[in-house]
């Protein structure tokens, strides 16, 4: 019997905390993780593929001249595995133009901020700095412009007058893992696309900030 789930890769550098939801929820979903990849040999995600029977592979950065001679070698390894949506999971490298355009319209992220505020890193305390009332989660589309991709989907908490940049991280990765599934399931299911400046959902031109999940 033909296996018809979407067969989807995913990046890590790290923990893989976002990675154990998608890998908790493919169990009763539409896709299938066919590979997960780091360029870290002590990412302990890795050991939550290896745990759960998912192919893994490493691809040492450091062991590279430059950045578009790594990409080209992590290019090679995903047209191996040909996922129809490779996910970023907490994966630490900024991709070169040439392996975003290989790719176009199969990348996704996740950004702890309400994009387009406060792109980058450090957001947590960016937003307590600010004295923003909300805080929380985008799902975009990857492009050659960091953290400027079409947004898919967000998910807000408020900031509550005792939170810390700590308690706000961990609030967030709450809904992180809550909508991340949801928006490969959504892909899987071919209701989602990008456009030229947009993400479409079901043909419908999606807002800037995405829908809120």
């Amino acid at each position: 019997m033909m296996d018809t789930h979407c067969p989807v890769a995913v990046l890590i550098s790290g923990n893989g905390s976002n990675l154990q939801a998608l890998i908790d929820a493919s169990s009763n979903s539409n896709y299938r993780i066919v590979g997960v990849i780091s360029n870290k040999h002590d990412a302990f995600g890795l050991q939550r593929a290896q745990h759960a029977d998912i192919a893994t592979h490493v691809i040492d950065h450091r062991l590279y001249p430059d950045r578009i001679s790594f990409d080209r070698d992590l290019i090679n390894k995903l047209d191996e595995l040909q996922p129809r949506l490779i996910v970023l999971a907490g994966f630490m490298r900024i991709l070169s133009s040439e392996f975003v355009r290989h790719f176009k319209g199969h990348i996704i992220n996740i950004h702890p901020s309400l994009l387009p505020k406060y792109p980058g890193t450090n957001t947590h305390q960016r937003v307590l700095e600010a004295g923003d009332k909300e805080h929380g989660v985008s799902i975009h589309f990857v492009t050659e412009h960091l953290d400027g991709g079409p947004v898919i989907a967000q998910a807000a908490i408020t900031i509550e007058p005792d939170d810390s940049a700590d308690t706000l991280q961990q609030r967030v990765h709450v809904e992180e893992h809550r909508i991340y599934p949801q928006v490969v399931s959504m892909f899987a299911a071919g209701r989602l696309e990008m456009g030229e400046q947009t993400a479409l959902l079901d043909d419908q031109i999606l807002p800037i900030g995405g829908i809120r999940l």
